[in-house]
């Protein structure tokens, strides 16, 4: 059976959802993966209020849309991250606050404890994100970083994210975090260095996105087959390296979009990933879940790009095979 093709709304939060749910319905998409900002899913009602996750789920309904997981990327950025100005443009007023570093990475705690509880009332079973980093901007060791840096920078990640998955545990639901640069976990070991750090807990996951492997030089088919019982949601996004003898791979202090830089996010289908392959380890570890484009391209129209992206996803998936292809040459089952 094929998966479902969902929408990541996060990059349309602009659009209110009810012209959004139309839109994708339109363009052939089966669900949304909902973004916990604009008035898509509004985490605090979803927990005070009795009647919201009902009436968001009517929302759905009316475009025979599902939804298999919402997404706190911005307040789990700042549960670990060293706050500064730049935070205020993504946190909600209430997570925000005075701007007190310490006190907003303990209001951002709370709203990803509270997303847990959302999603528990709304009946979906992942919760993707952010985790933050505190030692993100030590990637490059000069001065030398003391390997005890390191090592507290994920005691501190253990410390304030145990905790929250308490609560994801207590709820039922698992948290896929989205290996990416400036989280704790951005590649294959860094990844493999928190899950020990929090003890494997089984409520911590992975939201696999290959976009974000590539352009770092990592076989993104590598990581699902490194981490098989942690793949717990899939975004399905496109990237590309454009090395070119001026262009480099950090970027260049250059905005997303710009020919000069070494590498950039595309449409699906318009990049370096293959998706094949990705497909193909999928069907290995028994990936039934959504895949769930997150569609970011500074060079194409987002609407073209989004149904366009749909056809294309539905294109490359297919279900493993049930029997071997030269099973027909065994005179026993002829």
């Amino acid at each position: 059976m094929a998966r479902a093709v969902t929408m990541f709304t996060g990059q349309w939060a602009d659009m209110k959802l009810d012209d959004m749910a139309k839109t994708m319905k339109g363009f052939g998409f089966d669900g949304l993966e909902l973004a916990c900002w604009g008035d898509h899913f509004e985490v605090d009602r979803a927990v005070s209020e009795d009647d919201y996750c009902d009436k968001k789920r009517e929302q759905l309904d009316k475009y025979d849309l599902g939804c298999w997981a919402i997404s706190t990327h911005l307040c789990g950025q700042a549960v670990c991250d060293i706050i500064d100005e730049r935070h205020k443009s993504i946190l909600p007023e209430s997570v925000w606050g005075d701007g007190d570093p310490a006190s907003v990475n303990d209001r951002a705690a709370e709203a990803v404890k509270n997303a847990a509880r959302a999603a528990q009332k709304f009946g979906v079973p992942v919760v993707n994100g952010f985790t933050g980093s505190s030692i993100w901007h030590l990637l490059y060791s000069f001065p030398p970083v003391p390997p005890k840096m390191i090592d507290d920078g994920f005691k501190l990640f253990a410390d304030r994210w145990n905790p929250i998955m308490d609560v994801f545990g207590e709820c039922g639901i698992k948290f896929g975090l989205e290996v990416h640069p400036t989280e704790i976990a951005f590649d294959i070991y860094s990844a493999e260095k928190a899950l020990d750090a929090i003890g494997h807990r089984e409520e911590f996951g992975f939201n696999f996105d290959p976009s974000h492997l590539l352009w770092q030089g990592i076989d993104p088919v590598e990581f699902i087959r490194y981490f098989p019982d942690r793949i717990y949601h899939v975004h399905i996004k496109d990237a590309i390296t454009t090395l070119n003898g001026r262009t480099g791979i950090l970027g260049s202090h250059i905005d997303f979009g710009d020919h000069r830089r070494g590498w950039n996010f595309r449409s699906p289908g318009h990049g370096g990933v293959n998706f094949e392959e990705i497909i193909r380890a999928l069907n290995d570890i028994k990936y039934t879940g959504p895949l769930s484009i997150e569609w970011e391209d500074s060079g194409m129209d987002r609407l073209h790009g989004a149904e366009e992206s749909c056809e294309f996803v539905r294109s490359i998936d297919f279900a493993p095979s049930d029997v071997a292809f030269d099973s027909a040459f065994d005179k026993e089952k002829q």
